[in-house]
């Protein structure tokens, strides 16, 4: 009876807009992947975290599941060279970063994709925010390996620009973020000042 159930199953992840994955054979999922599941689940629907600033219990919903996840990868190393990718935002409790998503209509334009560009092994970190189908806003950083989940990282530039023109902004700061969960689809990181952060691969490589 399970080898039916299993093999009518569908494929097992099913992307739901922006955010989120879904699936009828849950079940059948080890514990890291129901976790994984659950916590996509609860950020699908909430505008990479706007809709969350205004319900707190959602919120604590989905830390509790971040926690969880950090538990299932507290043993594993996530600073190595499979680091190194163009994340893309799925949720973040970071308020500078929703206010300019939520707000960017303001200044007559809307927030594309944000990122977290990653090269280990150059040691460089570009947090980018996109202003389709030109304008972007990125802060360059150098970062460096602290431990099997942490990296430390510096701002050492900043550049807004749009198709004719370019403002250099100067660095403003350091910190660190650990990688608690990390796998071949998606990242979840918790940083210096408690914010969280979700991420998934994106399906290009964003360059200056």
């Amino acid at each position: 009876m399970a080898l039916a159930l299993s093999s009518a199953c569908p494929p097992p992840l099913r992307r739901i807009r922006r955010a989120g994955f879904r699936t009828s054979c849950s079940i059948f999922a080890n514990p890291a992947q129901r976790s994984k599941r659950k916590l996509l689940e609860l950020i699908s629907e909430e505008d990479r975290g706007v809709r969350t600033q205004k319900d707190a219990t959602k919120r604590d919903a989905i830390v509790d599941a971040i926690e969880s996840m950090a538990v299932i990868g507290r043993s594993s190393i996530t600073t190595g060279e499979s680091l190194s990718s163009t994340w893309r935002l799925l949720w973040t409790t970071e308020k500078e970063q929703l206010f300019i998503i939520e707000k960017a209509g303001l200044f007559g334009t809307t927030a594309g994709d944000v990122l977290q560009v990653i090269d280990v092994n150059k040691r460089i970190l570009n947090n980018v925010i996109t202003f389709p189908p030109d304008g972007v806003f990125f802060v360059r950083s150098d970062i460096e390996i602290a431990s099997p989940q942490r990296v430390n990282f510096r701002f050492n530039s900043a550049v807004l620009r749009a198709k004719n023109w370019e403002i250099p902004l100067p660095p403003f700061g350091k910190g660190w973020f650990e990688n608690v969960y990390m796998d071949a689809e998606i990242r979840v990181a918790k940083d210096i000042r408690g914010d969280y952060l979700i991420v998934d691969r994106a399906p290009y490589n964003w360059t200056e």
